[in-house]
């Protein structure tokens, strides 16, 4: 099974509030926890998408940072996540992590640290976690990979504009 999770329009990148979301390869054995999964891959491929523009521009990713709520209640979609990317996820111990953020910024600006590694090393909170990709998926998500980014090229061309 193959979920395109355009329900509302194809986010970044490449957005297109036009295009619409499918789930392909339902059939009669088709459970509630294969079509959840799914729609779980559908979500992290899309998230892989944006790191593939990022490298396509030049910019290196070499690890992701998880913060709120689904980085702490849901080991799967980390893992999955870690998988998927092929590269270790950090989950941020900071509850607040946006608001520490801000005020290791505002550290720096105020004099406080000369730079932001700095702030970053003084002010920092680490990781609670980290997830790293588990060899035997990695094959097998590239492949769905592969199968979401042609179905969703498919999908875009047969789109009623």
């Amino acid at each position: 099974m193959c979920a395109i999770d355009w329900f509302n329009g194809r986010r970044t990148p490449d957005a297109d509030t036009t295009l619409t979301g499918a789930l392909l390869g339902l059939n009669l054995g088709s459970t509630a926890p294969m079509l959840f999964r799914s729609l779980l891959e559908s979500t992290v491929f899309g998230a892989r998408a944006i790191i593939e523009r990022f490298r396509e521009e030049g910019i290196s990713v070499k690890n992701v940072v998880a913060i709120g709520g689904i980085s702490r209640k849901s080991p799967l979609v980390m893992q999955m996540c870690a998988d998927v990317f092929n590269m270790p996820v950090k989950v941020a111990k900071c509850d607040q992590a946006c608001a520490l953020g801000g005020a290791m910024f505002a550290a720096v600006a105020a004099g406080v640290f000369p730079d932001i590694k700095a702030a970053m090393a003084a002010m920092g909170a680490g990781f609670d976690l980290v997830y790293t990709p588990d060899p035997a998926n990695v094959p097998v998500y590239e492949s769905l990979y592969q199968r979401y980014l042609h179905n969703g090229k498919m999908l875009e061309k047969s789109a009623v504009r």
